[in-house]
């Protein structure tokens, strides 16, 4: 039996054919084709010859998913639910705190949400913001679906208002129940529940259910949940540690950790998955977001005017030139340099977001995903390492770290695998493909 894993992405449809011992028998790839996605799935399912393989599909495409949040107080409530969307594979277009009034409304509906992630209070705790939330939310035009997952002695009462004024709502348990205390795993089903149900089939991607009965996962959880494995098949190794993972892309720049712990004091080896973590700057990526990588690097001082200068106006050019690919070592080079500062600044950026906690080993791995990272030439991958090793902030995370490339772009398969059940296959696939165990 044969397993076909596709990644149907706004501008690239991928697979990837994998045995149920994990081996990888194939991969493909084809320009997505919208607004009938299929055609470029059944392209790549007539080249890699899988017509009768068990198919697993996670999707981007139409922009992936759109969530917005809104909380009880910013510093505790929302930013509790803003770290589950951010560990959901979703990209947060809105956060609001406190009461919502015309114009809290008005900045919510033009964020233009897929789905909706409602909280506020902890289990027992103050109920007045949430109840009025809800009931803002269910008088006015928002018609993106509601994951309401906040004090639960509310719960009844924000799901009747909603549901009364025909929103599509799923409540569940609460992403703070306590203070100091992040429950995410709910709150990451159920938006995942929505995408599938009631986003990725509005995205006019295709005119049948086929395609929504194919996709499991937005394409960034599905990514997660193959760092998680192989974080854990990491602590199996002789080397342990934090996986960590930068994937520097046209538009944005996308970065993972997961960290697996061994329990030597029990006197046994035990694993445990430990909380995945995925940040995403969209103001720093390859193309689009070029001139935002200078900027940022400018600030953080990571160059000097004199290089800012010269790099300015290639920055600005491929903002412009989204498709553009370079044909010559010095266009090679620059290309190389943005996505190396891309890296940098995304890294820094994470490491805030989760205060270093990567575990007691630290990070065993920094894995640099990407098409500029997978197309370039050994030398240019090695100066990006010793770049991300010798920077002051990254230098007490990475300075043990091995590193590699995801050449043949398996941790989306891997986490499509191990959703699926198949999590000893995701593992041999991650360990035989990275080559670095």
């Amino acid at each position: 039996m044969t397993i076909l894993c596709l990644d149907v992405g706004s501008t690239w449809t991928k697979a990837a054919l994998v045995g149920l011992d994990g081996a990888l028998l194939g991969t493909a790839q084809h320009p997505t084709t919208p607004p009938e996605v299929l055609t470029g799935i059944d392209a790549v399912t007539a080249e890699l010859r899988a017509t009768g393989a068990e198919v697993l599909a996670c999707s981007s495409a139409g922009g992936g998913l759109r969530l917005a949040v809104v909380g009880q107080e910013r510093l505790v409530s929302a930013e509790a639910a803003y770290r589950v969307a951010l560990s959901a594979g979703a990209k947060i277009v809105h956060v609001a705190a406190g009461e919502l009034d015309g114009a809290g409304i008005k900045a919510l509906r033009a964020s233009t949400p897929d789905v909706l992630l409602l909280v506020g209070g902890t289990d027992g705790g103050e109920t007045r913001v949430l109840a009025h939330n809800a009931k803002r939310v269910a008088a006015n035009r928002l018609r993106a679906p509601v994951v309401l997952a906040g004090n639960r002695e509310v719960r009844a009462e924000a799901t009747a208002a909603l549901t009364a004024a025909g929103r599509t709502v799923i409540a569940t348990d609460n992403v703070l129940p306590d203070v100091g205390e992040l429950a995410p795993g709910p709150a990451r089903a159920a938006i995942r529940e929505l995408f599938l149900t009631h986003v990725i089939g509005g995205k006019g991607l295709s005119r049948g259910p086929r395609f929504r009965r194919l996709v499991r996962a937005v394409t960034p959880d599905a990514v997660l949940r193959g760092v998680a494995e192989l974080a854990a098949a990491l602590a199996d190794s002789d080397a342990p540690g934090a996986v960590l993972v930068v994937d520097v892309g046209g538009a944005t720049t996308d970065v993972y950790s997961a960290v697996a712990t061994v329990d030597e004091l029990a006197g046994r080896s035990t694993v445990e998955l430990p909380p995945d973590r995925r940040t995403v700057e969209g103001d720093l990526g390859m193309r689009w977001s070029a001139p935002g990588v200078l900027a940022e690097a400018a600030a953080e001082r990571l160059i000097d005017a004199a290089e800012a200068e010269s790099l300015a106006a290639r920055a600005e050019f491929r903002a412009g030139a989204v498709d553009w690919v370079p044909a010559d070592a010095v266009e090679t080079a620059v290309d190389g340099r943005i996505a190396e500062l891309a890296a940098v600044l995304g890294l820094r950026r994470h490491l805030r977001l989760v205060a270093g906690r990567l575990g007691p080993q630290g990070v065993g791995l920094l894995v640099l995903s990407g098409g500029v990272f997978r197309h370039a030439e050994p030398a240019r991958v090695e100066a990006v390492v010793t770049a991300l090793r010798a920077d002051p902030v990254l230098r007490p995370v990475l300075r043990n770290a091995r590193a590699v490339v995801d050449q043949r772009y398996v941790l989306a398969p891997a986490g499509l695998l191990a959703e699926a059940g198949h999590s000893a296959a995701s593992r041999k696939l991650l360990t035989g493909t990275l080559g670095f165990f």
